[in-house]
């Protein structure tokens, strides 16, 4: 009978995800749950058939600089893999696969959410609420902004942007401008009444709202800079539920200070779990953990939707969700 091929989980995983991988393959789980050091990556890959990470796993160069990987596939738990050196992995021959498609509803929940806790300041409610300093109802307190009809700009249309802009338009009645790196198909367009205009120049100074849903990584670092907050509209909201360093905190901090924008909401940052003091300080913003899949069915969607690309590497397919 032919060995089990080995498999390394960096994080604790649902547990019935965690039970199918016992099942299937000899696997070692990360039973203290904390981030694995460069070193211990190396370790790994020297090691097991398989490297299950997630995007608290920095597999920076150094991580991925073996001389030789028993490992042949990461099957990354999660969308996005800038968390992966590329130039690294392919210099290994490795195969990395994400999670698509099952998260998209459940994080396109959580930026609307944002997006509804920001416009009508539901986190300083909350914490005046919470902390006893709440006088009582008087029709100037905490006068936020309506969200029904105002326009949404969506930055990135992929399946995340595109669920966001379902939930805008069809449920809140707003008109959806969207900019892509990419021309996005009429049809596509068309499920909701959007737009696509040419920039970021083009788009910022003409939404109420303008949510982020693109890819992080190197080419988007800091897209959200001081000068494009200039751009937007004195009372706009900026939502980001995409990747930490896609946003220039400090010039953010900055907008939110001085009121050069509305406010902001975030489930990411750059660095994150680490969260830049100067933003703490903002009251007009909300600020969530990285909840955007954060839901049993979504996160337990995820890892079966790892064990499909094992089972097809496996087996010596091409998995489904290979982006390297």
């Amino acid at each position: 009978m032919t060995a089990k091929p080995s498999v390394l989980v960096t994080r604790r995983w649902p547990a019935a995800v965690e039970a199918q991988l016992q099942e299937r393959y000899n696997v070692a789980l990360n039973i203290g749950d904390q981030p694995m050091t460069p070193a211990e990556i190396r370790a790994a890959l020297k090691t097991h058939d398989a490297v299950l990470p997630t995007v608290t796993d920095k597999l920076t160069a150094e991580a991925l600089d073996v001389g030789a990987s028993k490992a042949r596939i990461l099957a990354n738990y999660g969308v996005g893999y800038s968390h992966i050196c590329e130039a690294s992995a392919r210099n290994l021959d490795m195969t990395v696969t994400n999670t698509p498609d099952v998260l998209s509803e459940c994080t396109a929940d959580l930026a609307m959410t944002l997006l509804l806790m920001v416009a009508r300041r539901a986190g300083e409610g909350e914490r005046e609420a919470r902390e006893g300093r709440w006088t009582g109802w008087r029709p100037t307190h905490l006068v936020g902004t309506k969200v029904s009809g105002k326009t949404l700009g969506i930055v990135g249309y992929g399946r995340i942007g595109q669920e966001m802009a379902r939930r805008a338009h069809h449920g809140f009645g707003m008109e959806i401008l969207v900019q892509n790196r990419s021309r996005i198909a009429p049809e596509v367009l068309a499920q909701c009444n959007a737009r696509q205009v040419d920039s970021l120049e083009d788009l910022l100074p003409k939404c109420d709202f303008v949510s982020l849903h693109c890819p992080g990584g190197a080419d988007n670092r800091h897209l959200i800079n001081s000068r494009r907050l200039d751009l937007m509209k004195q009372d706009a909201f900026l939502i980001n539920t995409a990747r930490g360093e896609v946003i220039d905190e400090f010039a953010l901090a900055q907008s939110l200070m001085f009121d050069m924008i509305g406010g902001a909401a975030l489930d990411v940052f750059d660095g994150e779990p680490r969260i830049n003091p100067t933003l703490v300080q903002c009251d007009n913003l909300v600020m969530l953990p990285h909840l955007g899949s954060a839901t049993r069915e979504a996160r337990e969607a995820m890892g079966f939707r790892v064990l499909d690309n094992l089972e097809d590497f496996f087996a010596g397919r091409d998995p489904r969700d290979r982006v390297i």
